[in-house]
């Protein structure tokens, strides 16, 4: 495992974690897209489905476990235990227009056409694009908790950090996925924007808002 891999996988953890805690203590999961958490469960769902079939490492085993935990913990405590708090009113970005144009995607371009296969390519075209119902509800809304930026901050680093460790699997392993690769890059944009304004405005204090 090189270190851009790793560091992604400590990104992406510490960004769920970072969503949980803010959950649980502020005991509110307001401006928190729960169309987006329902997402990313189905994501780690659809693409983990190996975890019954394969072992890698103890190190992936985990992992994935702890990803698919935190996730469905995350909508638990939006949609069940913080219920009151959900903020459905700006959380209506229609996700059929998201699900729908990937799972045909992922049907007509795949690495081999299996139920496994399709699935995890599936969970890779939503990964990238998962992310759009916060950023929409933040628009809508007008501003961020600084929170919410950091843990929006940490999920781009770990994609930004993964496309890296692509690079780096290509010329020390001879290791190439085109899939993978461009719905890295296609995430990564969608947190272009969002990245400049965590820079210039976060980062000194101020709060974030996106343009509507």
């Amino acid at each position: 495992m090189n270190i851009f891999r790793l560091t992604g996988d400590l990104s992406h953890l510490a960004a769920i974690i970072i969503l949980l805690l803010k959950i649980w203590k502020t005991r509110s999961c307001a401006g928190i897209s729960g169309k987006s958490q329902v997402l990313f469960a189905l994501v780690f769902t659809t693409r983990y489905l190996d975890l019954l079939t394969s072992f890698i490492s103890l190190y992936n085993t985990t992992m994935k476990i702890i990803y698919i935990g935190c996730a469905y913990a995350t909508v638990y405590l939006i949609y069940i235990k913080f219920k009151a708090t959900y903020d459905g009113n700006h959380d209506t970005f229609r996700v059929e227009f998201l699900v729908v144009p990937v799972g045909g995607l992922a049907f007509l371009v795949n690495h081999d056409f299996s139920p496994l296969e399709i699935l995890w390519t599936f969970s890779i075209y939503l990964e990238s694009v998962a992310i759009l119902p916060q950023l929409f509800m933040i628009s809508k809304t007008g501003e961020a908790e600084t929170i919410t930026t950091h843990y929006l901050f940490f999920l781009g680093l770990y994609r930004a950090l993964y496309l890296f460790n692509w690079i780096w699997r290509f010329y020390f392993e001879g290791f190439f996925d085109m899939i993978a690769i461009v719905a890295g890059v296609v995430q990564t944009i969608l947190y272009c924007d969002f990245f400049y304004l965590y820079v210039t405005k976060v980062l000194k204090g101020k709060k974030l808002s996106l343009p509507a």
